[in-house]
This record gives structure tokens, sequence and C-alpha cells, in this order.
């Protein structure tokens, strides 16, 4: 029987803390099919592409509740309906626009997006990335 005063170690450490913060969340290696090329021929059918995402959520106190962070499995499916949404010539803006869509949409501080693309028979794959910041709060 355990004493009622009893605290675990980890008990004591996060009682030290003020706040839990969550330096940030991965989606690493997302497949998906878009349409992005220079040429037209290019973009006349989706091709597949990787994307790597980091995400700096803001995040008071998280209380293991998921309402208080950003679901990763929401940005996964927002990230595919708006690559599938829209055409681009340059994988830089796809990576820039996806950047920016996700900090209008999530509660973020900071995104970074890395999109791969597979052009080169001599190449494992062409990235580009994009960092960016929310506005300070």
């Amino acid at each position: 029987m355990r004493d009622e005063n009893w605290r675990s170690p980890s008990d004591v450490l996060l009682a030290k803390i003020s706040t839990v913060v969550i330096d940030c969340i991965h989606i690493e290696q997302l497949e998906l099919f878009a349409r992005v090329g220079v040429p037209t021929s290019e973009r006349s059918e989706p091709q597949r592409l990787i994307l790597n995402i980091t995400l700096w959520p803001k995040i008071a106190e998280l209380h293991d509740d998921i309402e208080n962070t950003v679901n990763y499995s929401a940005v996964s499916e927002r990230v595919k309906e708006f690559a599938r949404g829209h055409d681009y010539k340059l994988i830089e803006t796809l990576a820039e626009e996806t950047a920016a869509h996700l900090l209008a949409q999530f509660n973020l501080r900071k995104v970074e997006v890395e999109v791969r693309k597979f052009v080169f028979p001599d190449a494992n794959y062409v990235s580009v990335t994009a960092v960016r910041e929310g506005e300070a709060t």
C-alpha cells in the first residue's frame, strides 16, 4: 500500500516545470501524389512526392489531451488534400504554400516542409525545404 503523500520522481520533476513544451512533432516521408512540373506534360498526371514536415506547436499545457496539441493525423490529411487541389510548376512553391497553409490552419509557432521529387534516374531525389514562422503571440 502506498503512502498518499508518495510521489514518483517524474511527479516531482513535473511539479517543478511550469508548462510542458513540445519542441516539435515530425511527420517523416508522407507520401502523396500531386501535379508538379515546369512543362505542362509533367503536370498532366499526378506524380509521387514525399513530404517531411516538422511542426512546432503553440502549447500552453498539454494535460494528455489531443485538443491541447496539433493533431498530426489531421495535418497529414490536410496536406494531402491541399496538394491534390493545386497544380504547381515548382516544388519550391508547393513547399512554401503548404507551410503557409499549415500555419493558417493549425496552432503552430513554426513549420518546416521538405518536398522530395523523384525526377532523375541517377539521383535519389531533388528536394526543397521551406521554413516559416507564425506571428508572435
